[in-house]
């Protein structure tokens, strides 16, 4: 446990920060979880609907550090390559 002032406020901040990191990732996963439900149950609208929004989530995510740019990239053209790929 830090003695010094600065230190104790810098533990809370990065106790807050970490918290709202994983209620964004939290969100992330579930966003794409929800695509892939979509993608396995074969309608294409609301697929390409939540292909939208897990996009969006991804840009924000990587906007903020909290994802590598490189990783959202990645998980985009993925997911791009799943809508794609089914049959209309």
């Amino acid at each position: 446990m830090p003695n010094i002032k600065s230190a104790k406020k810098r533990v809370k901040i990065i106790s807050t920060k970490t918290l709202q990191n994983q209620v964004l990732k939290s969100g992330l996963k579930t966003c794409i979880k929800n695509f892939d439900k979509a993608v396995e149950s074969g309608d294409k609208t609301v697929a390409e609907a939540s292909f939208r929004f897990a996009v969006k989530k991804l840009d924000q995510a990587a906007s903020k550090n909290i994802l590598h740019d490189n990783a959202a990239s990645r998980k985009k053209s993925q997911m791009a390559i799943k809508l794609n790929s089914m049959s209309n």
